[in-house]
């Protein structure tokens, strides 16, 4: 090998030198400005030592070059000897070259620093903030449902971060979310995986943390790869809440989070909500009450007046707030038996508009004896339900179903989707059935006989992206509709769309309830940002163990067409061993946004429920 020669080595010197930035380039350029000034001076002054005229020594001619330098225009005011105006015209065009590059160096380097401003990549200094990490769909949910929550919170502060443009980011949220009232939104842009850029957010000092799973493959490799990211953190970790898209990474997960992280599995609480709302029409609205900011609200509260007190006794405790469970410190229990004695270390959960509104009422329930109806408990039949589509959360939803139905109940599955009905081994209540259908072909439609069924879901098909795939489930519902008219058939529909958009244009098809998976599951990740100890409440409500919410004929309780107060309501309930925490008038069944459904109404507002209506009751199936 050559030996490095000195010109090799200053080449490379200079190059360092130059690769530095703005200012390196800013630096050289004022060597070079120095020795063209030095240059210009000895020149004037060997070539024409007395000019200009009343110059008496070097420094005013230093002063000069200088002049023309920065400021090459002084040339046309020159006068003098030819070598004179020769070295001052030399210097003030090598000027012009100089102020020329000076001012492209300048503006290259100020716009570098705008875009990093634009960027933001300073350190938030907010504290009791909320973070999100990340994007998805789900952020617009997220953040309308936060500046819902902190309306009444003077300052209140949302921080995203995520690999997007900080301008861009604001602007998507502004224009879905719209007004965002007294919360401030703070966006940042970087890498969530990044510890130097989870240091911009000021996690110490942060409310709570919310991992959002994005969109595109793996997207669960992505959040336990932020989970170890936050886990890896000195200083304090506030409570962190993330959504996953698989249970079988839900380990992985939790060991990469550790203690403080709470998972949401997003097809595990969407498979279980669209079986849910299968069996139960309303469902799925009475849970999107429950878990949005608007109406209905879950609370937990340790009233010092109620300990010693039953459980039964308790649900008459509050006017305007419905009770429908106990927080112990063994875990949550919704709808226990009425003799369940309250504890000092027990809360009461209850659903309330507000939490202003959870106060203990003054007086005895209006209880009207006359018209509660003492109906016998509806002994389970089987069932007969048809699946239309397949996708990646089918398996499970068909084995949630089947911890659901009656022995011998009978499930059809029509998809022309390659895997369609399979693993399915191992269920032990549903006979399952599988038909090649497309099913957004009225004839094939018809072929499967839809009338023998009391339920059909409508799963949107993973082969076709949302739109499309939101598109196909409205061609599914708007023939099953027409069928159901045409027919004269009777049985209820659900369907599962990705799209919130969609839900205006499948209203029209009458179906009884639809599921927004990635709407639900957004709502679930702002309840848990706002209160994590919900989290036990939510899955005890969408698990099949235990009591779940039922909507139930409302001539099993009061007599129909009577007048009675909803303290009647809840006193009937609880002597079938059940908690009422709201009505379906069926006469605005069809009508948004909240379908007939009235959660939690006040307890001594008088209503009439006709043969048609539901009370919304907690039980055991």
């Amino acid at each position: 090998m050559s030996k490095v020669t000195f010109r090799e080595r200053a080449r490379y010197w200079f190059d360092n030198t130059m690769s530095k930035g703005t200012a390196s380039l800013i630096g050289w350029l004022a060597v070079v400005s120095v020795g063209l000034i030095v240059l210009v001076t000895a020149f004037t002054l060997w070539l024409a030592p007395n000019e200009p005229d009343g110059v008496s020594h070097a420094g005013e001619v230093l002063w000069i070059a200088l002049m023309h330098a920065l400021t090459p225009s002084r040339v046309a005011s020159d006068k003098g000897s030819l070598g004179y105006m020769a070295v001052m015209f030399a210097g003030s065009l090598g000027g012009l070259f100089i102020v020329s590059m000076l001012v492209g160096l300048l503006s290259n380097g100020l716009k570098q620093k705008v875009d990093r401003l634009r960027r933001g990549r300073s350190r938030i200094v907010e504290s009791g903030h909320t973070v999100v990490l990340g994007w998805s769909d789900q952020m617009f949910t997220i953040v309308t449902e936060l500046v819902k929550a902190q309306a009444s919170q003077k300052g209140s502060v949302i921080a995203v971060l995520a690999d997007r443009d900080k301008l861009a980011m604001e602007e998507d949220i502004r224009e879905h979310v719209g007004d965002l009232g007294r919360t401030r939104l703070v966006c940042r842009t970087g890498r969530p995986t990044e510890p130097r850029d989870l240091d911009l957010m000021n996690l110490a000092a942060a409310r709570s943390v919310v991992v959002l799973s994005p969109e595109g493959e793996d997207p669960d490799a992505h959040v336990i790869k932020i989970l170890l990211a936050l886990a890896k953190r000195d200083g304090i970790h506030p409570p962190v809440v993330a959504g996953l898209t698989s249970s079988r990474n839900a380990a992985a997960a939790r060991l990469a989070g550790g203690p403080d992280v709470h998972l949401v599995d997003s097809d595990d609480t969407a498979s279980r909500l669209i079986v849910q709302s299968s069996r139960q029409s309303g469902m799925s609205v009475v849970c999107m009450d429950l878990l949005n900011f608007d109406g209905g609200e879950i609370y937990l509260r340790t009233p010092k007046k109620l300990v010693g007190v039953t459980y039964g006794d308790a649900l008459h405790a509050y006017q305007t707030a419905s009770v429908i469970g106990l927080r112990r410190p063994a875990g949550v229990v919704l709808n226990p038996p009425g003799d369940t004695v309250i504890n000092a270390d027990d809360q009461v959960v209850v659903i309330a508009h507000d939490d202003s509104h959870v106060r203990l009422a003054a007086g005895k329930p209006s209880i009207d004896e006359s018209v509660i109806a003492a109906a016998p408990a509806t002994p389970t039949a089987t069932e007969r339900t048809l699946l239309l589509n397949w996708n990646g959360r089918a398996e499970q939803i068909v084995r949630y179903l089947d911890g659901y139905v009656a022995p011998g109940s009978v499930l059809e599955i029509a998809a022309d989707h390659p895997k369609a009905g399979t693993n399915l081994a191992g269920l032990r209540n549903l006979t399952v059935n599988v038909k090649d259908c497309d099913t957004t072909d009225r004839f094939a439609l018809e072929s499967l006989g839809v009338g023998l069924f009391q339920h059909v879901i409508v799963l949107s098909d993973d082969r076709f992206d949302a739109h499309h795939s939101d598109t196909r489930t409205l061609m599914t519902l708007l023939q099953l509709r027409d069928m159901q008219s045409t027919l004269g058939e009777h049985y209820s529909i659900v369907s599962e769309m990705h799209d919130e958009s969609n839900r205006a244009l499948a209203e029209v098809t009458e179906a009884d309830d639809i599921v927004i998976s990635d709407t639900v599951i957004g709502l679930l990740l702002a309840q848990l940002a706002e209160n994590r100890h919900l989290a036990d409440v939510f899955g005890y409500l969408f698990d099949s163990r235990g009591s779940e919410i039922y909507p139930r004929p409302a001539g099993d309780y009061v007599t129909p067409g009577s007048e009675v107060t909803f303290s009647t309501v809840v006193e009937a309930a609880r002597r079938r061993g059940e908690t009422a925490i709201g009505y379906r008038d069926a006469a605005t069944r069809n009508d948004p946004p909240h379908y007939g459904i009235v959660l939690n109404p006040d307890k001594t507002r008088p209503i009439v429920l006709a043969e048609q209506d539901s009370v919304i009751v907690l039980a055991e199936r």
